[in-house]
């Protein structure tokens, strides 16, 4: 910065009529030091936050593909390939651990899709296994200890379970294939009807029963009675997408009442191709 002085009636002081440069070096090294500490953490947010969204998507990927091969009963050959993956889902919740916890722990959403996809596939493979519920903590205890699995991560992914149970009822009742509620060496499985929205069981001593069509609506029915109990504020942190995951709940519990509803009407004799009618809600007069 240049000037000149000048004393009270116009004229130049002596000694400063030659322009005077400051010295502003260390000031400019002091800012470009301060910005260069920005920059550096701005790239260190967006390789973490890119970690955490290709991991989000891997888990997504496996996840999908343990909730295709999955039937039941679980083959060995198919339990094998799903506990793999599972292996695989895990070691990639491990790999951004450090990412998303301490101080980002609740930094970068995009890893509650990974967690989602996640808890939607091991229920469905938790349901075909034992026809029960998987816990929250038991969630949690499958994951490393630096993610977090909130409650509201927990019951959008159950929700998408309601979901693949629909598909399978269909594909059960339309290939005519029922699955009994015995676990291999013979105990008999809680039936979700005595169950709790964290997988607790109320009363053990239910009846045994095949899982197929007629049984997974009883549970979906079950499932939606205590999605309709939750009372949640929509403005509290990952419920946003709470209404949405309801109206789609609703609609396959009804494709599924639908589908028994007209098996029940035609009975066990079905022509060959016969698929379940899922276009109009079945008409049912009271007397």
């Amino acid at each position: 910065m240049a000037g000149n002085k000048r004393a009270w009636d116009g004229n130049l002081i002596s000694g400063h009529s030659k322009t005077e440069k400051m010295d502003t070096t260390a000031d400019v090294s002091s800012i470009q030091t301060i910005f260069t500490g920005f920059r550096n953490e701005l790239d260190e947010h967006h390789d973490r936050r890119e970690r955490v969204v290709k991991a989000s998507r891997d888990i997504t990927a496996l996840s999908k593909k343990i909730v295709r091969v999955v039937n039941a009963p679980i083959p060995s050959n198919i339990a094998k390939e799903t506990n793999d993956r599972i292996k695989q889902i895990q070691e990639l919740f491990k790999s951004i651990e450090a990412d998303v916890s301490g101080v980002n722990a609740w930094r970068y959403h995009q890893i509650t899709w990974g967690i989602q996809e996640y808890i939607e596939a091991i229920s469905f493979h938790r349901y075909l296994e034992k026809k029960q519920l998987i816990t929250l903590e038991e969630v949690s205890q499958s994951l490393p200890a630096g993610i977090a699995v909130t409650e509201a991560d927990y019951v959008l992914g159950l929700y998408d379970l309601t979901g693949e149970m629909m598909r399978f009822a269909i594909t059960s009742m339309t290939t005519g294939r029922a699955v009994g509620g015995k676990q291999g060496n013979g105990t008999s499985t809680a039936n979700l009807a005595g169950s709790n929205i964290d997988g607790t069981v109320e009363d053990s001593s239910q009846p045994e029963g095949p899982i197929g069509g007629e049984a997974v609506v009883s549970d979906l029915r079950q499932l939606r009675a205590m999605f309709e109990q939750l009372d949640v504020p929509r403005s509290l942190s990952g419920w946003k997408d709470v209404d949405k995951k309801m109206e789609v709940m609703q609609a396959s519990v009804e494709k599924v009442e639908r589908a028994v509803y007209g098996l029940l009407v035609r009975g066990k004799e079905r022509p060959s191709g016969w698929v379940p009618d899922l276009a109009s809600a079945a008409a049912v007069e009271s007397h």
